[in-house]
């Protein structure tokens, strides 16, 4: 089993990436695979709407970072994304990503069916449920099997570090990755047939 866990922050190894590693060893604790991808290693271009990758899987144009991270998230038994609140919701990067990976999987129904996943957010002051709520919507719109927590699945910190002073966001993170590798351990057998 696999899970790739997705960075939206323009600042590689910040806050965020460390949220998501929380979430990452409870799921290697249980003998799941993790892979991080950070987005602000690639170029991701919002969907130009045209609707050219009916049939085909994957976005039709190639020209950046997209179409390497959709062909990991098809491939993975899990996707956990995680995004810093940018004026009040997901960064710019991830809301591409998101609207790409999107309309390709919904002119390809069932190509995201099925897979475990969750969202997380790390957090200055405001904003945090609405980013989550962001990139749960994603998820649910596209048949995917929503984990959640004891609580919204938010991380509080400015600089970076801070994220692990939050003992209930830590916690929660922790609780997380053990509830998406029960659900993956639970549902590996039924869908392995895929």
């Amino acid at each position: 089993m696999k899970v790739i866990g997705i960075n939206g922050s323009a600042r590689k190894d910040g806050n965020t990436a460390l949220i998501l590693r929380l979430v990452f060893d409870e799921l290697e604790s249980a003998g799941v695979e993790t892979e991080l991808i950070q987005l602000a290693d690639l170029e991701i271009a919002p969907c130009r709407g045209c609707f050219s990758c009916r049939g085909k899987s994957n976005c039709v144009f190639q020209d950046d970072g997209f179409c390497s991270v959709m062909e990991k998230m098809i491939a993975a038994d899990g996707i956990l994304l995680g995004s810093p609140v940018y004026s009040a919701d997901v960064s710019a990067k991830m809301k591409a990503l998101l609207e790409r990976a999107g309309v390709v999987a919904a002119v390809n129904p069932g190509l995201l069916k099925h897979k475990v996943c969750a969202a997380v957010a790390a957090v200055r002051r405001g904003g945090g449920l609405a980013a989550v709520d962001t990139m749960n919507h994603f998820f649910l719109n596209k048949e995917m099997l929503l984990v959640g927590s004891t609580y919204w699945n938010m991380v509080y910190g400015r600089e970076i570090g801070d994220v692990l002073s939050d003992a209930e966001g830590v916690a929660n993170m922790k609780n997380l990755g053990r509830n998406m590798a029960w659900l993956l351990e639970k549902t590996a057998a039924r869908y392995s047939g895929r």
